[in-house]
């Protein structure tokens, strides 16, 4: 974990600075470009709050799920030690990384909530839970990508491109209740969709999802980790050799 402090953070001048700044930035941008074409977002009158409810949670995830995948490849000096495993440094990096998401996570949301006019009840039970599950489903995933990045490397090139769209069939940019019946039925067998979702009824008082499942999402969570545990013990050293 020191490791990838100072290798991720401690080389760049504002060091953890960034991991602030990075998101505020992303955030600052939606709600400027969508204040133009909208008049108002999908729930409340602050743009920058909608798209801050989303995007946090999903940004929990998506950094996990990609410092995850990339462990094998980060550690591989280390791995060369009988005293570091490579479930180490799976761990270390998913440690890191929640810790530092969700530390973000609360200084974002807290800042944007005294220096702006908005005023919430944040209700903190789903909050923390949207938050636990975007960390379990972001290790599941990075787990399982590891294996089969590290395997097959055309397949990060593949996923990548899979992943461009994420952001928005994640409901980051949009309510799921915005889209028509055929797009809800297909956009429901995602997961991310119910992690912004669950978040923002936390968010919001008046916001009451009724397609949330908890369930769903730990499946998804608990199929990818699982498989992806097999697989690295049994092709871990084949990755670490290429």
């Amino acid at each position: 974990m020191l490791r990838e402090m100072s290798t991720r953070y401690g080389r760049s001048p504002g060091g953890y600075v960034w991991a602030i700044a990075e998101p505020l930035g992303a955030l600052v941008f939606m709600a400027f470009a969508f204040s133009l074409l909208l008049r108002t977002p999908s729930l409340g009158n602050s743009f920058i709050l909608f798209y801050a409810s989303g995007f946090l949670p999903f940004q929990v995830m998506a950094q996990i799920e990609t410092a995850v995948t990339g462990a094998l490849r980060f550690s591989r000096p280390l791995l060369i030690y009988p005293a570091v495993s490579w479930f180490d440094a799976i761990a270390a990096r998913f440690l890191l990384n929640f810790l530092t998401s969700v530390t973000v996570m609360i200084i974002v949301l807290a800042g944007l909530l005294q220096f702006t006019d908005t005023t919430v009840v944040l209700e903190f039970g789903p909050m923390i839970e949207a938050t636990i599950l975007a960390g379990f489903l972001g290790l599941g995933l990075g787990t399982l990508n590891a294996v089969l990045t590290g395997l097959y490397p055309v397949w990060g090139s593949f996923y990548g491109i899979l992943n461009r769209p994420r952001i928005i069939y994640a409901g980051v940019i949009f309510i799921y209740e915005d889209l028509s019946g055929i797009v809800q039925d297909i956009i429901w067998y995602i997961p991310f969709v119910h992690i912004t979702g669950l978040f923002r009824d936390g968010v919001y008082p008046t916001y009451s999802p009724q397609y949330i499942s908890e369930l769903l999402v730990l499946i998804w969570a608990v199929v990818t980790l699982f498989f992806g545990l097999l697989l690295m013990r049994r092709y871990r050293q084949d990755i670490l050799m290429r």
